[in-house]
């Protein structure tokens, strides 16, 4: 095993916080301090987990200088008041800038006992493939 950090556990929570006020942010009908409070969560989240001269290089690679745009420019529009525009522009973002991680995620959740069994129903499984892109190159 390896070990974790205090802060990476830190990390961790604050990056879970952050996903639960974007989330409860859009139950409420895209309340503005709801959304940014959960973007600079999530932010500080992941720069603990990760560190941050890696946060810095993963945000600002020259194949993902569009994605952080969209990225950062919907959390700016978020906070200028725009929330709706704001998180089209942040999850456009999001979905470019983690794409290269869903068919891991993919995999990972199929082995998980009761999600696995969902994600494998006929219907679902051809969806989640596409999705997920190749997942191929992601088998161990």
């Amino acid at each position: 095993m390896f070990e974790i950090s205090d802060t990476q556990k830190i990390g961790v929570g604050l990056a879970g916080f952050g996903v639960f006020f974007l989330f409860l942010g859009v139950l409420m009908l895209f309340d503005k301090s709801l959304l940014a409070l959960g973007n600079i969560l999530f932010i500080a989240g992941l720069s603990c987990v990760i560190g941050l001269e890696r946060t810095f290089r993963f945000f600002f690679q020259r194949h993902k200088v569009k994605a952080s745009i969209a990225f950062f420019g919907g959390i700016i529009v978020v906070l200028a008041g725009w929330p709706i525009i704001g998180m089209l522009l942040e999850t456009y973002g999001f979905v470019l800038l983690f794409s290269g991680f869903f068919p891991v995620a993919v995999n990972f959740i199929r082995r998980v006992p009761v999600l696995g069994t969902i994600l494998n129903m006929p219907g679902i499984s051809r969806l989640v493939d596409k999705l997920a892109g190749d997942t191929s190159r992601t088998m161990v």
